[in-house]
């Protein structure tokens, strides 16, 4: 009797040992790879999202083309780049030269404001004070700078890092669409290998369901609000450009987390036209920016019904959250897969909670008061 414990001992000794080698060999190539592939998560999980929301489009064009993936996904990168990347470099190049320039400003004293105008004192309610700390800060402002100089010098360093790191991402952001178009023409096998691997973590029986809940979570999010709230922050910018408005690139990026956050970018609209009307001279010029700004503010009414579909399955503070939090981590492309990847945790983790076996009927259980 005691020889057999002896033997299962070592037995289970030897099987204990293979295992614990077999995992820590796993864990090493896991933790290997992941280390390896770090510098290009950001940029292959923004490709891989753009390649599941533009696929159902890719096809339609692709059976167009008879057929053709790969110049389908060709036309894809190429039109990507020249509605979304032109407009997004304008934006970046005068957010990093407002900040660079306001920086170098600051540095050498030389920040000037201009007087305010007679009619900002007429301005209901807070019309005169306005006009009272403008005008102080028009006549001496690097003496106001001085009393705050420690804490801005803190806040301007983070807005120089901030401006690099979105330029740095504005790249990754063209560089992932030409990945985006890879994916794009490889769509077909690439969802079966998915849902491959989705069924051998979570099962044949729930695998399909993970894989189309996923799918359309990614593109209800991707397209009715991530892409919505960037169509009408570039229309925004563009028009910021043309009218010459200070910090255009940096307001666009105000819109577009406005536009997240489900706020109505008609609210950016008043300000702006009353910038044109005060600073331009053409009468004609205000009149068609004016119309511009006023329809741009609309254009989200116009686009969610187009994008949205069946609507977001996670809520907007979900949505947010992620945006802010990536945007915070990663820069420029934290900030669209940040929103996109929280919604889809929250997604999976809700019909999880909601994957519930129980039945009512046959709990007996009585329940004392």
């Amino acid at each position: 009797m005691e020889i057999e414990k002896i033997q299962i001992r070592e037995v289970i000794k030897k099987d204990l040992t293979d295992i614990l080698i077999r995992i820590a060999l796993v864990g090493f190539l896991v933790f290997m790879s992941m280390k390896i592939f770090s510098p290009f998560m950001g940029l292959m999980l923004w490709a891989l999202i753009l390649a599941v929301t533009l696929f159902p489009l890719h096809q339609k064009l692709a059976n167009k083309l008879g057929g053709k993936q790969g110049r389908a996904a060709t036309i894809f990168v190429l039109s990507g780049i020249l509605f979304l990347g032109v407009p997004t470099v304008m934006l970046s190049g005068s957010m990093v030269d407002f900040v660079e320039r306001v920086h170098t400003s600051y540095k050498n004293d030389s920040i000037t404001i201009k007087e305010p105008a007679p009619g900002v004192a007429q301005w209901p309610i807070v019309g005169k004070k306005v006009y009272e700390v403008w005008g102080q800060a028009a006549k001496n402002l690097p003496a106001l700078l001085k009393k705050f100089r420690p804490q801005l010098e803190v806040f301007a360093k983070s807005a120089l890092e901030f401006a690099a790191g979105m330029a740095g991402g504005l790249f990754q952001f063209l560089f992932s669409m030409v990945i985006a178009g890879i994916m794009l023409a490889y769509g077909k096998s690439g969802s079966e290998s998915m849902l491959r691997i989705i069924n051998r973590l979570a099962g044949y029986k729930k695998g399909r369901k993970l894989h189309t809940l996923s799918t359309a979570t990614i593109r209800s999010v991707s397209m009715g609000v991530i892409g919505v709230s960037t169509i009408q922050a570039l229309l925004f910018g563009l028009g910021f450009i043309f009218i010459d408005l200070p910090g255009a690139g940096v307001i666009a990026l105000v819109i577009l987390v406005f536009g997240i956050a489900q706020l109505p970018a008609i609210i950016f609209t008043i300000p702006t036209v009353a910038f044109i009307w005060w600073s331009g001279d053409s009468t004609v010029m205000n009149v068609v920016f004016t119309v511009y700004f006023i329809l741009t503010g609309f254009v989200d009414n116009v686009l969610k019904p187009m994008f949205l579909g069946r609507g977001v399955d996670a809520p907007m503070p979900v949505v947010l959250l992620g945006a802010l939090g990536g945007m915070i981590t990663g820069g420029l492309l934290g900030l669209f897969i940040g929103a996109i990847f929280l919604s889809l945790a929250y997604v999976i983790f809700m019909d999880w909670v909601e994957d519930d076996d129980f039945d009512e009927n046959s709990y007996t259980e009585k329940v004392e008061v």
